[in-house]
């Protein structure tokens, strides 16, 4: 019996060419589109964390705090669930820093260093959002023997902010892409169909079970699901040659290599599945 359904089917694929690479076309536009919006959702992940990852607060210590004091203070900053780490820069370290990024040697005027030996504090990647970074700020403001808190990340703080929006509509438009997919599989199954209505009109008088008029039309489905799985890989591999010299995308791209497979010839055959199902439930032997 099971042949008999892999050869109606087949039957089916050469009865109606147009139908069946129809169906091919559209799901590979469904699939491609459903990859790109992952993969999009999935860029805009990495620059976040690595972003995140950058975000540094400089603590400037009073110039009465001694070595003892400077310990207690490092204590302190290491203790803090949001302190990925801790640095401490003397006050010579600051100098030649200051010397080297201006090319101005105060020490030639100047009989003393008036540069503060300072902290500079990487906050812990999941600590590096808005509303933790406001109270994050003030809580190192609050410690005794820091005399300023310096955040030069703006630029930063404020391009995560950006990001942490764009994902929102990012999540939505994936939503609205995969109800396009959807649609699309949709109409062309149900193109199929209706031009094999009369066909199955015929089917039913001779007697023929209800399992043997849908099923043919599932595995017809299948077949251009994983046909368009192949499709959609080979268009997506010459993609990923074009983006060669894009060194961060195509470490992404590996670091999710199974999840973009699994979406190229899973979500294919998955949508017909479900669509078949459900566009197939009108069908019955009643004549």
């Amino acid at each position: 019996m099971l042949f008999f359904y892999f050869a109606e089917a087949w039957r089916s694929i050469k009865s109606a060419k147009t139908s069946f690479l129809l169906s091919i076309v559209s799901l590979t536009i469904s699939v491609l589109l459903i990859l790109f919006s992952f993969l999009t959702l999935k860029v805009s992940e990495f620059y976040a964390s690595s972003f995140r990852s950058e975000i540094k607060v400089n603590l400037f210590i009073k110039q009465n705090v001694d070595e003892e004091g400077q310990e207690e203070i490092l204590i302190i900053l290491q203790n803090k669930n949001y302190a990925d780490s801790v640095e401490f820069i003397s006050k010579e370290s600051a100098a030649e820093q200051f010397i080297n990024e201006t090319g101005e040697d105060f020490r030639k005027i100047l009989d003393y260093n008036p540069l503060p030996a300072s902290f500079v504090l990487r906050v812990s990647e999941n600590y590096a959002v808005s509303d933790s970074l406001d109270q994050i700020i003030n809580d190192l403001d609050d410690i005794e023997g820091i005399e300023e808190v310096v955040f030069r990340e703006g630029f930063i703080y404020r391009l995560l902010n950006y990001i942490d929006s764009a994902k929102i509509y990012l999540f939505i438009a994936t939503v609205i892409v995969g109800l396009i997919a959807l649609y699309l599989v949709y109409a062309t199954i149900r193109l199929i169909i209706n031009s094999r209505m009369k066909e199955f009109e015929t089917m039913k008088l001779v007697g023929a079970k209800l399992s043997t008029i849908k099923i043919p039309v599932i595995i017809n489905g299948l077949f251009a699901g994983f046909c368009s799985g192949i499709l959609c890989l080979s268009l997506f591999t010459i993609f990923q040659k074009q983006i060669g010299a894009f060194e961060d995308l195509i470490r992404i791209l590996n670091s999710y290599r199974m999840e973009y497979l699994l979406i190229i010839f899973v979500t294919g055959p998955l949508l017909v599945l479900l669509v078949s199902v459900f566009t197939l439930r009108k069908v019955s032997l009643k004549i």
